[in-house]
């Protein structure tokens, strides 16, 4: 594949997590960094969507929403907008045990024609774990402008690849959503 951009979605203020959600804290470093490690073998064209100074620390370009609240196809939206590659990596900020190796397997098994690829498993779908081609942007325009964010109903309606990764593969691909699902994923890595 040419070259790809990385743009990770800092979402806004979590109400679960009562904080920004890419900056909490797991194994004493912010999600955001677990991310940005996994990704750095694969790339250095990382950039984020948000529009906090809370991420002023690290060294990549912020992008803000370019239609502020409509989610995370919100963001993607503004990903596309600004990037310069045809395809690109779409990443949430709350998947901190995301892996180098699982990143490059959804990279080399993506196929060109498809617009979109996401990861899946038997019990869902990963749509912010995905490539997402610049073509695409006419179609989330309208889908925002008709105030239809549901990511599915993006997916299901473009050509897509879905990669199926086995179930214990998901503990990779967990988005951590509250402090009681923190908490869990601390337990369970002791």
């Amino acid at each position: 594949m040419e070259t790809l951009t990385v743009f990770i979605l800092c979402g806004g203020k979590s109400s679960r997590m009562q904080s920004e959600k890419g900056l909490v804290l797991f194994q004493e470093k912010p999600f955001i960094e677990h991310i940005i490690q996994a990704i750095l073998p694969i790339t250095d064209q990382i950039k984020l969507i948000t529009a906090t100074k809370e991420y002023d620390y690290l060294p990549y370009q912020k992008i803000p929403d370019s239609i502020a609240d409509k989610g995370p196809l919100g963001g993607i939206y503004t990903a596309l907008l600004h990037s310069e590659t045809d395809f690109n990596l779409i990443l949430s900020c709350d998947i901190p045990l995301i892996s180098t190796e699982l990143l490059a397997e959804l990279i080399s098994k993506h196929n060109e024609e498809a617009l979109i690829t996401v990861f899946a498993s038997e019990s869902r779908l990963h749509p912010l774990i995905g490539i997402y081609s610049k073509k695409i942007l006419p179609v989330i325009k309208s889908a925002i402008d008709k105030d239809d964010l549901k990511m599915m109903n993006l997916i299901a309606n473009m050509p897509h690849q879905i990669i199926n990764i086995d179930e214990s593969e998901n503990f990779h691909l967990t988005n951590i959503n509250s402090a009681d699902e923190l908490n869990d994923l601390n337990i369970n890595l002791s």
